[in-house]
């Protein structure tokens, strides 16, 4: 370990122990699930946490999401949807947290660095609302895997199987948030994009996951489901078999987005790819219109809802894809949460 890493690690480490001995972590009065990775982004959490939320809709709980919402300029704790879509724009929202208030529906999201202040402004604005729940609210805390200062009932941890732990370092020299002892938290693992990942690739990867934890382990995978236009009709995937596109993307992993475009068949002449999070400008967006010629343009969900305020080509469409798990994997997390799993104190 060099010495940029070495001192992430100590930090790290006083971070840990304070909120293991000496600072007890934060509780709602309700449950809370954390959906987080132990890598830095492309591990598919925005989908993830929209899917357990529909699924916990479907179970008739009341989930409300709490978000940081990254990059978002919006530096107060607020609502960035009450159930029925956005209230702030992408760029005061971030992009991931304003996809989610555009596709959840009933479901609130919340936005504050201090995830604890934004789950009671929920429940305070329940009681003003006088919205009458059959349940207490299910909180799911977004990207919280290392948001000590919250306790959570469950900590569910996706690990990507195309790149589960990048050159096996911490940051700032790899890509690993926390080293691998941190597996012993997870209550729940989630191996994910593991359809495009080998048997023998996600059996190495649940290898060693097991030398630092016993979670049950689940598999998931994206799956494309539509083709999104810029005026938001949507089309099958099927029209873009044998076509030949232009695709650009600003996350984590361009590489995936570029396998789920040939995987129905699209052949893509030309692209360009951009930082994690990225805030496009006009210029960029005229010279990708430019590069794409008469080509079909496609980018990610992610990236089209930054674009609402730009002079962009009819022809930019995104790629819809959904987070696909066994049904197995909801049965589990439900029953935990119900059994009480976690009521410990150092759970945080």
């Amino acid at each position: 370990m060099g010495p940029l890493s070495t001192i992430y690690n100590l930090a790290l480490k006083c971070r840990r122990y304070c909120y293991d001995h000496l600072r007890k972590p934060n509780r709602l009065p309700a449950k809370v699930i954390s959906i987080g990775n132990i890598t830095l982004g492309g591990t598919g959490k925005t989908p993830a946490v929209i899917a357990l939320a529909r699924e916990a809709s479907k179970r008739g709980l009341n989930p409300c999401v709490l978000t940081r919402g990254y990059k978002g300029k919006s530096k107060d704790t607020c609502f960035i949807s009450k159930g029925d879509g956005p209230l702030l724009n992408a760029e005061q929202a971030g992009d991931e947290a304003f996809l989610m208030a555009e596709t959840l529906r009933g479901v609130p999201i919340v936005k504050g660095s201090d995830r604890f202040r934004a789950g009671i402004m929920a429940l305070e604005y329940d009681q003003l609302a006088i919205i009458n729940l059959p349940q207490s609210r299910l909180f799911l805390l977004d990207d919280g895997f290392q948001h000590w200062r919250l306790h959570r009932d469950i900590d569910v941890l996706l690990i990507d199987a195309t790149n589960p732990f990048g050159n096996g370092r911490l940051f700032p020299e790899g890509t690993m948030r926390e080293p691998f002892s941190a597996l012993e938290r997870a209550d729940i693992i989630l191996i994910t994009k593991s359809d495009v990942a080998t048997d023998g690739a996600v059996l190495d990867i649940t290898d060693e996951i097991r030398k630092y934890s016993n979670a049950p382990v689940f598999r998931a995978f994206h799956k494309t489901v539509a083709v999104i236009s810029n005026s938001g009709e949507t089309e099958g995937t099927e029209t873009l078999d044998t076509k030949k596109v232009y695709a650009f993307s600003g996350i984590a992993n361009p590489a995936y987005f570029q396998a789920s475009l040939r995987s129905i068949g699209a052949e893509i002449i030309g692209s360009r790819k951009f930082r994690d999070h990225h805030l496009y400008t006009q210029k960029e967006i005229d010279e990708i219109r430019k590069d794409a010629g008469d080509h079909m343009i496609i980018t990610t969900e992610k990236d089209l809802v930054k674009l609402r305020d730009l002079n962009i080509p009819e022809n930019i469409s995104a790629l819809k894809i959904e987070f696909s798990v066994d049904k197995d994997f909801y049965d589990h997390i439900f029953n935990m949460l119900e059994g009480g799993f976690h009521d410990q104190d150092h759970k945080s």
